[in-house]
């Protein structure tokens, strides 16, 4: 797991009627997130977010608010500071910066894993886009992720580290996303972990299509209800069928 420097801007509270913001240190900046902790919760989601996305994207605060009510905390993040963003908004370079984003996201699993409550919580990622490349890459390299989900994701991006993900990884694709479903059933073949492919019929990139998303949020929170336990809990990682 990366090793860098974490810094907790004010306590986490119990924050169950309403997102806790916090405030991580990875490397030479500061990350913003909005932590939810159901009272229950027995695992905590990190939200990797896409192509000129954030802690505020409609999409995944949607996916967040289903994985809440059936009992999962949540941590949706910004990987890019206020201006990388504007940068990236004209560059389009950051968002593609997949180490940068591996490396971010592993800061804000380190500390993650050392707040209490949530170092109780089995953790898992949900990543959207580019996004899914970092919480793939990030994953291979944290032994505690135990699951993984893919939104419209680019596996294909985390190159080399597919092979080494030992997280259970579902990789969700709109059934009329075509280029991007090709690059993740190659990037199936890479896994060497528990694995599927789902497809939503007639979807495209965004999900944007009615009942869409609302499938997303049901395959998600399945997967995390089954795979995203303590690792002591886990179930040895296997090899899905070629």
């Amino acid at each position: 797991m990366l090793r860098g420097s974490v810094l907790v801007t004010g306590a986490i509270m119990d924050p169950r009627a309403t997102p806790e913001p916090v405030s991580i240190q990875a490397g030479a900046v500061k990350l913003h997130g909005l932590l939810r902790l159901p009272p229950t919760a027995s695992s905590v989601i990190l939200f990797a977010h896409g192509s000129g996305s954030g802690r505020l994207s409609p999409r995944n605060t949607l996916v967040a608010e289903r994985l809440q009510q059936a009992g999962i905390a949540t941590l949706l993040l910004d990987l890019l500071t206020a201006k990388e963003e504007e940068v990236d908004a004209v560059t389009l370079e950051l968002r593609f910066d997949i180490p940068l984003l591996t490396t971010r996201l592993a800061a804000a699993t380190e500390w993650t894993l050392k707040q209490r409550p949530l170092r109780d919580l089995a953790v898992g990622y949900f990543g959207a886009s580019t996004g899914a490349a970092a919480a793939l890459a990030a994953a291979a390299q944290t032994p505690e992720v135990s699951a993984v989900v893919s939104r419209g994701g680019r596996p294909d991006l985390a190159g080399p580290a597919l092979s080494r993900v030992r997280a259970a990884t579902l990789l969700i694709v709109g059934g009329n996303d075509t280029q991007v479903l090709a690059l993740n059933q190659d990037a199936l073949r890479e896994l060497r972990c528990e694995k599927e492919l789902a497809v939503v019929p007639g979807a495209t990139h965004l999900f944007v299509e009615p009942g869409a998303l609302e499938q997303v949020t049901t395959l998600a929170t399945a997967w995390f209800n089954r795979y995203a336990r303590p690792r002591s809990a886990a179930s040895p990682a296997v090899s899905g069928p070629e």
